[in-house]
């Protein structure tokens, strides 16, 4: 259950200030990207490297706005709810996701659209739109038909001479060679066929 701060909802994938990125040593390994004391668990099963962080929620206070890498990871991985974690709303049209960037236009929106956003279950969705100011100033709900794994979102770095160098933050696809010098900190999902739906009921 996601625990609750002065009855205000703390999000799955909220990070709190007792989750700090451990401190580790960057180095280059076979031609790619690594910490100096890897561990089995520092990658996922395509070989990506992803930030260590320890995993500790409830405790201390929760820093809204920050995504704890592991969680989003579950979350969007496991199509679990990004507020609740728990099983994200299914029905006969597709898993429910809510998007707070809904354009002028939202009927315009391409399929195969990319997001960082694990999907929400309909009660949070609810809650979520009355509770966040950015969302009741704008967000669309979609029915996901279908989606793809697409890349990761994270610290882009590149072999220098003392070491590998931090670039920028970058979205990288996972078919693009420079994911072997990434720390990732978030999933990307692809919405490859979604259909917009009635926000208040979800279908």
């Amino acid at each position: 259950m996601n625990p609750t701060i002065a009855r205000r909802t703390v999000p799955y994938i909220t990070q709190w200030d007792s989750e700090r990125p451990a401190d580790v040593q960057i180095i280059e390994r076979r031609g790619r990207l690594a910490y100096a004391d890897e561990r089995s668990y520092d990658r996922d099963t395509g070989g990506v490297l992803w930030r260590r962080i320890p995993s500790t929620p409830g405790k201390g206070t929760p820093e809204f706005g920050a995504v704890h890498a592991l969680r989003q990871r579950v979350a969007m991985a496991g199509l679990l709810c990004q507020v609740c974690g728990k099983p994200a709303d299914r029905n006969d049209n597709g898993i429910l996701w809510l998007m707070g960037e809904a354009p002028d236009a939202p009927g315009t929106w391409p399929q195969g659209l990319e997001t960082t956003h694990p999907p929400v279950c309909q009660p949070c969705a609810s809650v979520s739109v009355r509770a966040c100011p950015h969302l009741r100033q704008r967000y669309v709900t979609l029915r996901v038909h279908s989606w793809t794994p697409a890349g990761v979102h994270g610290a882009l770095y590149r072999p220098g001479h003392q070491g590998p160098v931090l670039t920028d933050a970058a979205g990288i696809p996972f078919d693009n060679p420079a994911i072997r010098w990434i720390i990732a900190t978030q999933l990307v999902m692809r919405l490859d066929h979604f259909t917009l739906t009635d926000p208040s009921t979800g279908h």
